[in-house]
């Protein structure tokens, strides 16, 4: 189960409330109203609990997803050969970088992965001259081409709701 950074156990309710908006922020005039009713909470303790969960960094981001593109923006998903020596300083100005939206370490010859959000293509290709530009290695830039919708869901359960996978008691 998910334990915020003071190590304290979530509560059910906290489990409930990310399970439940998961799927969805209801579009009303008064959406967290709207998930308190569906969980049987008032509407202050809809956002109390959501302002605690990403302070406490259970929650690192709430808000909408856009599709950029429709609004003249651009995704772009890029890749960099850094050496080992340096990683953690190619890191830092990668991070900095205000289009970054995330960044990635991974097993590969490209071991930094990243991808830049940006409102047009050329803004896109500037913060990837300028990550070029500030570490001195290429990017590898692969810009979005089609949309592909994964919905990953992981329920939110206590440990003692949760149901094993297999029969532990089998030899």
């Amino acid at each position: 189960m998910p334990r915020p950074e003071s190590g304290r156990r979530l509560e059910s309710a906290d489990l409930r409330l990310i399970d439940h908006l998961h799927g969805g922020l209801p579009l009303s005039d008064r959406p967290f109203a709207d998930a308190g009713v569906a969980l049987g909470m008032p509407e202050d303790e809809v956002i109390d609990r959501l302002q605690r969960l990403l302070k406490e960094g259970v929650l690192t981001r709430f808000g909408p997803l856009y599709h950029i593109e429709r609004a003249g923006g651009r995704f772009v998903l890029a890749a960099l050969e850094v050496p080992e020596a340096r990683f953690s300083e190619v890191a830092a100005i990668v991070n900095a970088m205000p289009e970054v939206a995330h960044n990635y370490r991974r097993e590969h010859d490209f071991n930094m992965w990243f991808v830049t959000a940006t409102d047009s293509p050329a803004a896109a290709s500037a913060a990837l001259a300028r990550i070029e530009a500030q570490t001195g290695l290429q990017v590898h830039a692969f810009p979005k081409e089609r949309e592909f919708f994964v919905e990953l869901r992981l329920p939110m359960q206590p440990d003692d709701e949760a149901r094993p996978d297999h029969d532990r008691s089998a030899p």
